[in-house]
């Protein structure tokens, strides 16, 4: 069974060392104990979600949220390079929360929850707040499961002038369109670098947004013959970029 992996601070985990032990309580310290009901001597995987992990094993168990990990061996991952991030225009219902959590499993870098202006989904005010709250709970547990020691960052939510000037910045810049003239699968990737790449909601982008991307330097490029939904485009296309970057390899 492959060892669960638990988040702990930054600041914790970098006192860490072969021979060593690491306390994990607190809400983290609670699922382990009380939910997984991890016993003395099982493995364990601590990270910080920043790239900084620590494998270990039990080594006591106190009460129903903490337990000392044994820390065994320490392993980093380093940025990804190129890195990709994907614009998620705001779906409607829970289908941000699926997009988000499969995105992170595939292995996207960061996720831009974009308002577009044919959006059904607003986020506005306390509803806002908690719905980026969820997409970043999502990503949290989602990067968990996967075993990743490096989890995505869901930003804060950006204006179409907002995400016009991060694919300004980016080493390429693309915008997933049923009428892309060419395939996203036959674009020349950057060897290093940032990849941003827009999906759009489910009424698609207008053109007056696709006239503010391509200025930006995006293009529009289809990812196949048919047309997916805004919650799954974001995956299937973070896949088909990965295979071809090395990542994967």
């Amino acid at each position: 069974m492959s060892a669960p992996v638990f988040l702990v601070e930054a600041e914790r985990l970098a006192k860490a060392a072969p021979g060593r032990s690491v306390v994990l309580d607190g809400a983290e310290g609670r699922h382990a104990v009380s939910v997984r009901r991890l016993r003395v001597g099982e493995p364990i995987v601590l990270t910080d979600g920043e790239g900084n992990g620590a494998s270990g094993t039990v080594a006591s168990v106190e009460g129903k949220d903490t337990l000392e990990v044994a820390v065994e061996s320490l392993r980093e991952d380093p940025p990804p390079s190129p890195s990709i991030t994907v614009v998620q225009a705001l779906p409607k219902g829970d289908r941000g929360e699926l997009a988000v959590e499969t995105m992170t499993e595939v292995g996207v870098d960061a996720v831009v929850p974009w308002a577009a202006s044919r959006c059904i989904t607003q986020w506005k005010g306390e509803r806002g707040a908690k719905s980026l709250a969820k997409w970043r709970a999502t990503a949290r547990e989602a990067g968990k499961q996967a075993r990743r020691l490096r989890f995505p960052v869901v930003h804060d939510m950006m204006t179409t002038h907002q995400v016009a000037g991060l694919l300004g910045g980016a080493d390429l810049a693309a915008v997933l369109h049923e009428e892309g003239a060419q395939p996203l699968a036959a674009v020349p990737l950057p060897d290093s670098g940032s990849i941003v790449l827009v999906v759009g909601p489910e009424g698609g982008v207008c053109p007056e947004e696709i006239d503010t991307f391509a200025a930006a330097g995006a293009k529009p490029y289809r990812l196949g013959q048919s047309v997916l939904r805004t919650s799954t485009a974001g995956v299937a296309a973070t896949a088909a970029l990965l295979t071809r970057t090395g990542r994967w390899g």
